[in-house]
């Protein structure tokens, strides 16, 4: 098979050194470029997880402020709830029964007096 020469008398061997010379240059380039371009990557992905924390920490601040607030409900209801079972107990005494009979039904035992402001 004969030779095929590209251009100005250079033979296929000097073509491919050359060749070679090319690609060996443009790879330091390539990879300069290449690692440029993670970095980058890499670097906004960071940014992006960065203001995504920032955000998912205000919510959390917020849920913990919001728990806080109901823990105090939570805890005025059972005062609440305690002074309304006192309340019920009470209200099943002679004592409450009497207090009541007096002030709304304005009843008295037998020989007592009631005086009342005019």
């Amino acid at each position: 098979m004969p030779e095929r020469y590209s251009g100005a008398g250079r033979s296929r061997t000097q073509t491919r050194a050359r060749r070679r010379k090319k690609a060996a240059y443009r790879k330091p380039q390539q990879n300069r470029v290449s690692m440029f371009l993670v970095t980058a990557a890499v670097l906004v992905i960071v940014a992006v997880i960065a203001v995504s924390a920032v955000g998912l920490q205000k919510k959390i601040d917020a849920y913990d402020e919001k728990i806080a607030e109901l823990e105090a409900e939570i805890q005025r209801e059972e005062e609440r709830a305690q002074k309304l079972e006192e309340f019920r107990k009470y209200t099943q005494t002679k004592g409450y029964v009497e207090e009541v009979a007096q002030e709304q039904l304005g009843l008295v035992y037998d020989g007592e007096i009631l005086f009342k402001r005019e």
